[in-house]
Formats: structure tokens, C-alpha cells, sequence
């Protein structure tokens, strides 16, 4: 929460770390093929929370003054709520995880507050605006075949560095309200050309990507600014502003053109694979759709079971069998991970993870900076909105109608642009209070951040660790691996598994115990101790 006043033209080491933290997040992924999502999920994590404690560190020593918000105090009791679920959850390896991406991203959100009103918004958003083109162009180049590597994942194409294209669409559709708004006011000609190539990249990514929450999330945002903005707002009214919004508008169709016209190397099963994609969006009767409808279901049942505290951060694929219904598609009994690591939707996951009480606050808390931006642009009929208000409300449409398709927020790359942004943006609001704490509580808030943050580096670091030196398959570096990383279920059942066929069932039922510890529901850890006591 705290915040560096003054402003100056320099560059702040908190901008810097927030600036490479935004290209890093969408960048960072290993080759190690055997860890599927892992191996592109974890080391964005690291990124995610590296960044997070540094920025957080950095803003927090150049503080003077603690300003504090409305929004503040539902975010910090979110988070508390959520920490003492955690201290209850079945796995809490998971748990922790999960918590440490709510933590760092409630710390980048006040970080990005702390730049801004420091005078550096500009620099913050171009890199923001930067890492969401980045991402659309690895999905581009998986897409177009226009150089190979291992980093890319060949099942989910064209999901690049994210490896899986949903993952790649969302960040581009939650990135789209920014990219519209630092072209639109482009104080340079080279400045707007390069912001509408970016534009039509991202509309290219996101055809391609054949994401229908991505597409509904664009759409909605899109249609809020075109209403709000250039209709009740009188934005079309601006000669300058108008010519602009129609080229912008010329180079998002000629992305779309060129998306279904240029040969690509992506392999769908249909022949009109984009046509089907669009017609299947609201069908619920078959496919995706209605997988979803029997997951929410069963999920909310979840969660009037937890209403409370949830079943933990994370914890959502450690319960779900539990509660799973015949012919679900959320399960596959014989995959040794039978479920995904989150529910497709990041607002049935709060509720059922965290319960009520969390997800009202977190809740409460986008819908109070939605509806100070909201008000701000209707404040004075005879001034035009501000295009950064305008964004701030789009970009959390965008994110609600994602979020509820799929999962975003839980994941590293999104969370990290959309507390960052938003942190960024709305940093003109008005504060409730300002607090001036003593150099003892500041040292030790100093402190508690640095060994917090640090504790959850360090666990982010061993995973990513331990992934590298089991990524050859030996059994010898898989149980250093083990040791690294305990809380690995992939790691603990690969072994189990490995020394079951070995004969070594000594081996194998220590493994597999470990495995079910960590999710009790799973078949595969009971199928290998089942073989082991048939040996006896």
C-alpha cells in the first residue's frame, strides 16, 4: 500500500522491475516436455513472485506515507481470508502456491499504484501494452511455423510460450482495452502505426486461437468502449479521435482477413474450424459447453459444502472426484492426473477454493474500482470521458467474462498484467486515509515482505529446480528431485510407478503413499499399492 511521492522523469528501480517482470512473465518457459503445463506454469510463477517482492520491496522502502484506499481494505481482508484457508487445506503445497499468486498480485497492484502516482504511468502501461503483442506473436510464430524450439507445446497450438493457446488468447483480449487506449492517444505518428500493427497482431493471435471466452471477453470490452466511449461519451464526436478509431478499426478487420486467409500449420479437425468455433459459443447441449455445465454443477456443490473457508487455494482438483457426476469430462480415471489443475472458471474456483466470504471481497473489490471509474466517466456530461477510465472498466469486463469460461486470474502471466494494470490506472482515485508509521514499523513491514516473499521465491525456485533434474527420467535424479520438491504429485507417482515395474515395491508404496497424500481422490497412487500388496 505504500506509495513514493514526488514526481520526476527518471525512471524508478520499482518501474524497471515491473517493466522486465511484464516481458519475463510472458517469455519464461522450459523444454522439459514430460511436465506438460508445469514446465511453463512454474517458472512464470517464479517470475510472477520474484517480481512481485522486488517491486513490492522497492516501493515499500521509497515510501514515506501509507495512503490508503477503499479498495485497500477489501483486498488486504481477501487476502487474510484466503491465508487462513490455506492453514486448512487437505494439500498444502497447493495451497501455497495459490496464495502466493493472490499475495503477489495484490503486491503488484500496489506497486503499479505507487509508480504511477510517482509520475511514471506512461512507461508502465507501454510495457504492459508490449508483453500482451509479445505473447500474441509466440502464438504467431507456433501458428506459422516460422522457426521451431521446444518451448513451444505441440497440444495446445498456438499457445507459444503460455503452452496452450486459450492461455495466449486470454492475455490478448484482457490486453486489448490497453492497446486501443495508449494508440488512440499516441502523441506520435510512428507511435500510432506501430500500436495498430500490435492491434492487428493481437487480432490475428486471436482467431487463431479459436478461444471462445477470449472472443466473448474481447467482444464485451469492445462493445463497452464503443458505447460508453464513442456513443454516450461523444468520443466520435473528435475529429482527430474518430479518424484514429476508424483506422484502428481498418487494421483489427485486416488482422481478421489475413487470419483466415494465410496458410497456417495448425491441424484442426474441421474444415471450418473458425465458423464452428464462432457458431459453438453459446452451445451447451455437447462439447466443451456442456462439460462445463456438469462442472459448475458439480463444483457448486463444492462449495455449499464449503461455504466458509472453501477447501483451500488450489485445492480444487484434490476434491473434485469427490463430487465429480457419471460421464463428466472433468475426469478421466485412467490419465495418472486425472483432473485439470484449476476449474474453467476462475469464479467458480474462488468460491469453491476460498468460499463466500472471500469471493464477495474480491468481488466487492473490482466492482468498487469499476464503479469509481464508471462514475468518473459519467461524472461531466460536458467533458469526454477519460480514455483511462474507459479502459479500467473494459479491461475488468473483459476479465469477469473470461474468468467465467475459463481460468485467468489463478494463472501467472494474466494476474500479473491485470493487478498491474489496473493498479497502474487507477491510481487517481481518492484515498480514504494517509498514515505515517514510525521507521520501527517501517523496518518491520520492510521485514515481514521480504520474508514472506522470500519464503514463497524460494518454494517457487525448488519446483523449478527439481522439474530440471527429473526432466531425464532417471530414478536417481527423480528422487533428488523428490527431495527438492515434496510436494510434487507428478514426480512422487512417476517414481511409484518406476520402481513398481522395477519389482521394488518397497520403493514404489513410499512414492505412492506420498502421491495419495497429496490427493487423496486419485485412483493411480491406490492402483499402484494395490499391485505392491498383490506381489506380497
Amino acid at each position: 500500500m505504500g506509495e513514493a511521492r514526488g514526481e520526476s522523469l527518471r525512471p524508478t528501480p520499482a518501474l524497471l522491475v515491473l517493466q522486465a517482470g511484464a516481458v519475463l512473465v510472458v517469455l519464461a518457459a522450459l523444454p522439459y516436455h514430460r511436465f506438460q503445463l508445469d514446465r511453463y506454469t512454474f517458472v512464470k510463477e517464479l517470475v510472477l513472485l520474484v517480481g512481485a517482492l522486488v517491486a513490492a520491496l522497492l516501493s515499500l522502502a521509497a515510501a514515506r506515507r501509507v495512503t490508503v484506499f477503499v479498495v485497500d481494505t477489501l483486498i488486504a481482508a481477501y487476502l487474510a481470508l484466503s491465508l487462513v484457508s490455506t492453514l486448512f487445506a487437505t494439500n498444502g503445497w497447493l495451497a501455497t502456491r495459490a496464495l502466493g499468486v493472490s499475495l503477489a498480485g495484490a503486491a503488484l497492484f500496489w506497486s503499479a499504484r505507487a509508480v504511477a502516482r510517482a509520475g511514471h504511468t506512461h512507461g508502465l502501461l507501454v510495457a504492459l501494452a508490449g508483453s500482451v503483442v509479445l505473447g500474441a506473436l509466440t502464438g504467431l510464430i507456433q501458428a506459422y511455423g516460422l522457426f521451431t524450439t521446444d518451448l513451444a507445446s505441440l497440444e495446445r497450438a498456438p499457445g507459444g510460450t503460455f503452452g496452450n493457446r486459450n492461455f495466449m488468447a486470454h492475455l490478448v483480449a484482457l490486453g486489448l482495452p490497453l492497446l486501443l487506449m495508449l494508440t488512440v492517444q499516441a502523441s506520435r505518428r510512428r507511435t500510432f502505426l506501430l500500436g495498430s500493427a500490435g492491434i492487428a497482431l493481437a487480432m490475428v493471435a486471436l482467431v487463431l486461437s479459436r478461444s471462445r471466452a477470449a472472443w466473448l471477453g474481447a467482444a464485451a470490452c469492445l462493445a463497452f468502449l464503443a458505447v460508453e466511449g464513442l456513443w454516450a461519451g461523444r468520443l466520435w464526436d473528435d475529429r482527430r479521435l474518430r479518424g484514429r478509431v476508424s483506422l484502428l478499426a481498418g487494421s483489427a478487420l485486416a488482422g481478421l482477413l489475413l487470419a483466415l486467409a494465410l496458410p497456417n500449420r495448425l491441424n484442426w479437425r474441421s474444415d471450418s474450424p473458425y465458423f464452428d468455433s464462432l457458431t459453438g459459443v453459446a452451445n451447451y447441449h455437447e462439447g466443451s459447453g456442456r462439460g462445463r455445465l456438469i462442472q459448475y454443477g458439480n463444483t457448486a456443490r463444492m462449495a455449499l459444502e464449503h461455504p466458509i473457508l472453501g477447501v483451500g487455494p488450489g485445492n480444487w482438483p484434490v476434491h473434485y472426484p469427490r463430487y465429480m457426476s457419471p460421464g463428466d469430462p472433468s475426469f478421466d480415471a485412467d490419465d495418472v492426473i486425472p483432473t485439470n489443475p484449476w476449474p474453467s472458471s476462475d469464479w467458480m474456483a474462488l468460491l469453491a477454493e476460498r468460499g463466500l466470504p472471500a469471493f464477495v471481497l474480491l468481488i466487492l473489490a473490482g466492482t468498487s474500482i469499476t464503479l469509481g471509474a464508471w462514475a468518473r466517466v459519467r461524472g461531466d456530461p460536458r467533458r469526454p470521458p477519460a480514455l483511462a477510465d474507459l479502459t479500467i472498466v473494459a479491461t475488468l469486463l473483459a476479465l469477469l467474462v473470461v474468468g467465467a469460461f475459463d481460468a485467468v486470474l489463478v494463472l501467472p502471466a494474466p494476474a500479473f498484467f491485470v493487478w498491474t494494470v489496473i493498479g497502474a490506472l487507477a491510481s487517481t482515485a481518492r484515498p480514504i486515509r494517509e498514515l505515517s508509521p514510525t521507521p520501527a514499523a517501517h523496518r518491520r513491514a520492510v521485514l515481514a515482505v521480504a520474508a514472506l516473499g522470500g519464503i514463497l521465491a524460494l518454494r517457487a525456485v525448488t519446483q523449478v529446480v527439481a522439474m530440471g533434474i527429473a526432466a531425464d527420467g532417471g530414478r536417481d535424479r527423480m528422487e533428488l528431485a523428490a527431495r527438492l520438491d515434496p510436494g510434487s504429485y507428478r514426480i512422487h507417482i512417476a517414481l511409484a510407478q518406476e520402481w513398481r515395474r522395477a519389482g521394488r515395491c518397497d520403493r514404489a508404496r513410499d512414492h505412492a503413499e506420498r502421491a495419495r497424500d497429496l490427493f487423496p481422490n486419485y485412483p493411480a497412487p491406490e492402483a499402484v499399492l494395490r499391485a505392491c500388496r498383490r506381489r506380497r
